[in-house]
């Protein structure tokens, strides 16, 4: 290992934190679709931000990733992460 890489500062890892709604739905999911949404959550955690889209109009400031059939939003501020989890509903069942 380099030196240089030896004396990185390490990442700070985030908390987080579910809306309560989001909570109750996470809870709700079939245990493989917790596990993938729980892998996606760590990896917000350890500060991978990559491939996240920037929301825009009243979600400014928020952020979304994909995990499977549903979309995870967040805020980023400071070292939180607020967590809101949204289903992803085909067009032709919600109109």
């Amino acid at each position: 290992m380099p030196l240089e890489e030896a004396f990185k500062k390490p990442k700070s890892m985030y908390k987080v934190a579910f809306e309560k709604h989001a909570e109750k739905e996470f809870l709700k999911l079939d245990s493989n679709v917790q596990k993938l949404i729980a892998s996606e959550i760590m990896e917000l955690q350890k500060g991978n931000f990559a491939d996240d889209k920037a929301l825009k109009g009243k979600h400014r400031g928020k952020y979304r990733k994909r995990a499977g059939d549903y979309r995870i939003i967040y805020l980023r501020e400071n070292n939180l992460l607020l967590i809101t989890l949204i289903p992803i509903i085909q067009r032709r069942e919600v109109y």
